[in-house]
Formats: C-alpha cells, sequence, structure tokens
C-alpha cells in the first residue's frame, strides 16, 4: 500500500510593495463592494488582515526577475497603492503575501477565481451580534458607523434587530424568516409577544411584514392619535411611559405602549385646562376628548365681542406680517423652499392664525348661567367653545308686579357677592356608545344591526346638507316644491310665513361623524355667515341687511339654512302610536333622499367615507364582510381572508377595500349603482402559491358569475 502524498502549501513571506504588481489575470473587474478608498482607510486603522496572493513574474530567460504579480487581492493592492501615493505608507513597506510556485499547475485566473468565489459572507445575524459586542465594549454607535464607513442610523438598525428574541434570531439564522420579516419584530420589546406573532403566523401564508407589525401594536396608540399629540410625548414618557419606533419604516412618531396611562395623562390635563377656563365664572364646564357632532344644539349661544388686540400685540402681527411678505418675495421663484425657511413660514402662519382667533367677551351677567365645552380637536389641539346657555338655565320671564309662586327666582341674575360663591360645575367624560353582538350568526347574510343603519345614514344625511348647501338651484327647487305641496294640498295657519326649517337632530353617529368632511364644511360654512350677520342688534337690523344681500348671497343662504332640514335618517318606524315615523313616512323621506342625492350627484365616497373596523366592518358579520370584499376587492380576495376568525377579517377587509370606493346599501344611491357592483377580477391581489397553482379550488365561470349574482 503506498502512502498518500502529502498536501504542501505555499510559503508566506514579506515582500515590498514596490516589488508587487497587479496581475492581468485578475478576474475582478466590476466595482462592488466597499470602495478602495474605504478599503485603505480599513488598513490605516487596522492593518493588512488579509494576505495577499502572489506568483513571482519569469523574465524572458526563464528566471524570475524579483517581482511578483497579485492574481488575488486586487483591492488590496489598490488601497495599498493609494496609501502611498498618499505618502502614509512607505514604497518599499513589507507586504504579507503567500507566495505559489511559479511553475505551479494550477492557472493563475483559477486562483483569482476561486478567491473571489469560495469567500462566505458573514451572516447578518453575526454582523448585529459583532456591533452588539462592540457597543458593550464602550464603542459608540457614531464610532462603529466611522469605523466601518456606514451611516449612524444603518448601525442604530443593525443593534435594534440583534434585540429581537433570541429564538427567532436563530429562526433567521437557519433562513426561517425573511429580514424583513424579522425587521417588523422590531417595534416590540417583548420577546415572548413576539414567540407568540411568530407561533401564530409562522404556518400561516399570511405572515407578511405588516401583519406582524399590526399583531405586535394593536393595543397600542399611534403617535399620530390626537390624545398623543394634546399631551406631547414628552410628559408621556416623562410619566414612565414606554414609545416604540420602528427604525425600519415611517411610523410617524412610534407607538405608545401604555394606553391606560396616556388616557389617564390626557383626563389630567384636559382637567386642568377646565378648572383655569372655570376661573371665568362658568356654570358649567363638561370635558371629553370629543363630543358627538350636534352636541351644541338646543343650546343657545351667548354673542360676544372680539377681545381688541394691544398695541404691543398690533406691532408684533404687522412684524410678523412684513417678514412673512419678504421671505415670500424672496424665495417666489425658487423650485424648492429651503427647510429652514418652510418651517418658519409654517410657525408664522401659525402665529397669524392665532392673532386671527381671537378670544370673545362675554356679558358678566350671562356668563354665570352658561357653560364651556372642553375637548381635543382633530389635529391634537385644545379646543374650547365658550358660551353655550341650556334651556333649563334660562330666565323665566314673570309679568311685571306679579311674585313668582315659587319665591326668588333661582335663575335671576347673581349679585356680586353670590357671584363670588359660585362654584363651575365640571363633568368629566364622553359617549359611551353601545357594542353590538360580535357573536357570528352562521353565514347566512343578517340584516345590518339597527344602530349601524342609523349610524350611516347620519353620514348620508349630513352629507347631503353639504350638498344641498352647495347648489342653491336644487334648495330654491326643494324649498319651492315644500311650498307648492303646503299651499295646493293642505293649508296651515299660525303665522305669516309656515314655511320653516326644523334642524334634525343626529341622536345616534359613530365616532368619527364630527372630523368628517361634510361636517367640517358645514361647521365652517356656519362659522363664516355667524361672523357676517348683525346677530344681536334687532330684527329689523338682521332684516335690512338680508334684503340688501346680493342675489347670489341670498341664494347661498338659503341653500345653507336649507340643508339643515335635509332629514334622510333611517329610524325604526312606529305603527301604533302617533308618536315616530310609519313604514310608508320612512319609505317616503328615503325615496326623496334618494331623489336629492342623484340631482346634487352625491358620492359618499368623495365625501370621505370609507369602510373600516370601527365603523362597519367589525359590526358586522363574517359573511357581511366577505361580501363586502367580494363586491369591492374581487372574488379571489375573499379566498385570502375566508379562513380567518372574525376580528382579523375585519382588520384584512379594511386594507383590500381600501381605495376600493365600496360602499354597504344604506349609503348607495340605489340597488343598481355602478359603483357597488361585484367585481369579478382584481389583479392587484396576489394570492398565495397553494392557492394559485390548484385549479379545483378556482371556481369555474358560470360557478363564479352565480356567486356574483348572489352578491349584488
Amino acid at each position: 500500500m503506498t502512502n498518500m502524498q502529502k498536501i504542501i502549501l505555499a510559503s508566506s513571506r514579506d515582500i515590498p510593495f514596490n516589488n508587487l504588481v497587479l496581475s492581468q489575470s485578475n478576474v475582478r473587474r466590476v466595482k462592488a463592494g466597499i470602495s478602495v478608498d474605504e478599503l485603505a482607510e480599513s488598513i490605516a486603522r487596522r492593518g493588512l488582515i488579509q494576505s495577499l496572493h502572489v506568483r513571482p513574474v519569469i523574465g524572458e530567460d526563464g528566471a524570475e526577475t524579483g517581482k511578483f504579480e497579485v492574481p488575488a487581492g486586487g483591492r488590496r493592492f489598490r488601497a495599498l497603492e493609494l496609501l502611498v501615493k498618499q505618502k502614509r505608507l512607505a514604497k518599499t513597506a513589507p507586504v504579507p503575501c503567500i507566495v505559489s510556485a511559479a511553475d505551479d499547475g494550477v492557472l493563475i485566473d483559477e486562483v483569482s477565481l476561486a478567491e473571489n468565489i469560495e469567500r462566505a459572507p458573514l451572516h447578518p445575524v453575526d454582523q448585529f451580534r459583532a456591533f452588539q459586542a462592540m457597543r458593550e465594549k464602550g464603542m459608540t454607535e457614531e464610532a462603529i458607523a466611522t469605523a466601518f464607513f456606514v451611516d449612524v442610523k444603518v448601525v442604530k438598525q443593525r443593534l435594534r434587530l440583534v434585540t429581537v428574541a433570541p429564538a427567532l434570531l436563530e429562526v433567521y439564522a437557519e433562513d426561517g424568516m425573511t429580514l424583513e420579516q424579522l425587521m417588523a419584530f422590531t417595534i416590540s420589546g417583548d420577546h415572548d409577544r413576539q414567540a407568540q406573532v411568530w407561533e401564530a403566523v409562522k404556518n400561516s401564508w399570511s405572515k407578511e411584514p405588516f401583519q406582524i407589525r399590526r399583531m405586535l401594536t394593536e393595543t397600542a396608540v399611534r403617535a399620530s392619535d390626537k390624545r398623543a399629540r394634546f399631551l406631547g410625548l414628552d410628559a408621556y414618557e416623562a410619566a414612565g411611559g414606554f414609545v416604540l419606533r420602528d427604525l425600519f419604516q415611517q411610523d410617524d412618531g412610534g407607538w405608545l405602549q401604555d394606553p391606560v396611562l396616556l388616557e389617564r395623562l390626557v383626563s389630567e390635563k384636559l382637567k386642568a385646562e377646565a378648572e383655569a377656563i372655570a376661573a371665568e365664572g362658568w356654570k358649567w364646564i363638561e370635558v371629553a376628548v370629543g363630543f358627538p357632532y350636534g352636541h351644541t344644539m338646543g343650546l343657545r349661544e351667548l354673542l360676544g365681542t372680539t377681545v381688541d388686540l394691544t398695541d404691543e400685540e398690533r406691532a408684533t402681527r404687522e412684524a410678523i406680517r412684513d417678514e412673512y411678505d419678504r421671505l415670500e418675495a424672496e424665495y417666489s421663484e425658487a423650485d424648492d423652499l429651503p427647510e429652514e425657511v418652510d418651517l418658519r413660514l409654517g410657525e408664522i402662519e401659525r402665529i397669524l392664525g392665532a392673532f386671527d382667533s381671537r378670544p370673545m367677551a362675554f356679558d358678566p351677567e350671562q356668563v354665570g348661567r352658561a357653560g364651556a365645552f372642553v375637548s381635543i380637536d382633530s389635529d391634537g389641539t385644545l379646543l374650547i367653545e365658550r358660551g353655550f346657555v341650556r334651556p333649563e338655565d334660562e330666565l323665566r320671564e314673570v309679568p311685571a308686579g306679579v311674585e313668582s309662586e315659587d319665591g326668588p327666582d333661582e335663575n335671576a341674575p347673581m349679585d356680586a357677592d353670590h357671584g363670588a360663591s359660585h362654584s363651575t360645575v365640571i363633568k368629566m367624560g364622553g359617549e359611551t356608545r353601545p357594542t353590538e353582538d360580535d357573536e357570528d350568526e352562521g353565514d347566512a347574510i343578517k340584516p345590518l344591526p339597527e344602530r349601524l343603519v342609523i349610524e350611516l345614514t347620519a353620514h348620508r344625511t349630513l352629507a347631503l346638507r353639504d350638498a344641498v348647501a352647495n347648489n342653491p338651484r336644487i334648495a330654491m327647487t326643494a324649498l319651492l316644491h315644500k311650498l307648492v305641496i303646503d299651499c295646493f294640498v293642505s293649508r296651515a295657519s299660525g303665522a305669516a310665513i309656515e314655511a320653516t326649517v326644523r334642524d334634525i337632530h343626529l341622536p345616534v353617529q359613530s365616532a368619527d361623524l364630527a372630523d368628517s368632511f361634510p361636517a367640517q364644511n358645514i361647521d365652517t360654512r356656519h362659522a363664516g355667515w355667524h361672523s357676517d350677520m348683525p346677530l344681536g342688534q334687532g330684527d329689523d337690523v338682521l332684516w335690512d341687511w338680508l334684503h340688501a344681500l346680493d342675489e347670489a348671497s341670498r341664494q347661498a343662504l338659503l341653500a345653507h339654512c336649507l340643508s339643515f332640514g335635509v332629514n334622510a335618517l333611517y329610524e325604526r318606524p312606529n305603527p301604533y302610536s302617533g308618536m315616530g315615523i310609519s313604514q310608508h313616512g320612512l319609505d317616503r323621506r328615503l325615496r326623496e333622499a334618494d331623489r336629492l342625492a342623484r340631482t346634487t350627484r352625491l358620492d359618499l365616497v368623495e365625501a370621505g367615507w370609507k369602510p373600516t373596523v370601527a365603523n362597519y366592518l367589525g359590526r358586522v358579520t363574517k359573511s357581511r364582510i366577505l361580501e363586502a370584499v367580494r363586491e369591492g376587492a374581487g372574488a379571489q380576495a375573499v379566498e385570502l381572508i375566508a379562513h380567518l376568525k372574525k376580528g382579523d377579517m375585519a382588520r384584512e377587509a379594511e386594507r383590500l377595500l381600501d381605495g376600493s370606493g365600496w360602499l354597504p346599501e344604506p349609503l348607495r344611491l340605489d340597488d343598481l349603482d355602478v359603483g357597488t357592483q361585484a367585481v369579478t377580477e382584481d389583479v392587484s391581489v396576489e394570492l398565495p402559491a397553494f392557492l394559485a397553482e390548484d385549479d379545483e379550488v378556482q371556481p369555474d365561470d358560470e360557478e363564479e358569475r352565480q356567486h356574483l349574482i348572489a352578491a349584488e
């Protein structure tokens, strides 16, 4: 038996740099990886970590010339060359080299290629852990970034990745999850919750990063929430609250992890604001995060006078205006404003807006029987609505010389001494909305919950009001129609003119109604007319002002006033008494509302309504959810969510229906509305491979058509 020949490794030696030349057989021609400049800095900092591989250069006489060519390590050679040119390295500096024989049977090209393709890249997990080790040993994030020629943000991201639960890091290291999925887990520091979420999604087709983020933050509050903006993140964190931020995606400021703490702090701040306002002498103050739309209905609003600016405030306002005009003129032709200029212009606009929103002064005798509402506006600012008198607080009219049987009037204006002892009643809280039964009742399409229908028709009523107010001609037609019916069909008596508009209260409404586009439009328009009118100056003055209006303004005001009488609300018919509305009356109301909607070309999608978990999807049965997705996103989208639990199904349906323009039946013009017909296909929805490749799960055209007909 012969002995196996042993492998002899090439020897290593130090060769002066000026005796090295780059081999023309080096396979690396395309620039990739870090630059030669960065590699040179790395060598200057750490030395040459990896030796060069060289071969002797043979002259024409077949003898070694004393020069050595570099087939493997070309980038290192160029980095050394750059250091020599920069006079940071001597030309004759010894370079560690592995020297192979000149007569080696292996091609020099093979050596170059093998050196590049056999190099095993460092696994990202090992890199993350190395960064962590350096951080634990005292290196700052900035120092690490400088040492490895990366941005500080990159270092922070990689350090965040290593904070994920060790078990999940091992899953990633073994290619059990993608880097994007691992990044999604970084938005929570709770390792147990991370593990729970991974167990829930790892065997599911639905394990996209957005799904993981949603599951990890479902109990948190976004920093963009008006409560968080009102309180401020600094105050929340100072109280011990933790804000989780996503270093890998735009997160609008992150998520507040302690909703209970947030609610307590917001309540305390609102109460403090209310107590400060109570010093003004109001009889009552109601405090809530938000009030329902129309919460001031039935209350008399006091007419106050705007507090004049002081001389100092006028001077400040003029100086601010001059600065704004100067900056605007200076950058009028610039394509993009410098960031600091843009920020300053925005700040100036806010300051000028504060000057325009002057506080109101009220009669002290009326303040003692009036109240105020304190809440948070949609942008997170404090919203104070002052000067509202409840009916029970109005002065009782007693004929002159007649003493009330009840003795002194308890509602009489307070004298100075009595007012000093007055204590404002502050009521904390807000509307509590009852919840519908979440129990699913089988696969049958059940009628929509009555309260939900009422809420939806409240949205439609408000949008119809806005549409009528923006169409004076249609408003005039509606009024004439009402007057003609009254004149030629029936008679009425009691006043000089019996044509009236009764403001329709919306007793049941969703939480988002007050912040909807129609509500904001109506409120803005109403405030504009209110500020223009000579209210409180006598009926004759108001008559003369109305009579002097130009025709366009008269029509616009008529449309606005008439719009408050629009009623498209669904309510339960009452066939047993004269109270409420009959079925016939309800049918007539909804038909006339449809006529108004068609004439004004009302589009609830353009008015801002879209299906969410809160306003529809979370409050109907699973069958209703699937029906909505089938109509709005297509039958393929239904297959994506049909197996989910109701809560997850509703959330995924909200995502699938976003931008689809789908509307539930109470918001549609009629059942044949084109915008509500079923979608037969949706190319934007990708099915998982196991569904897309299985022909048996795809219904044939006739079966699908029947399903779509049923959905309609």
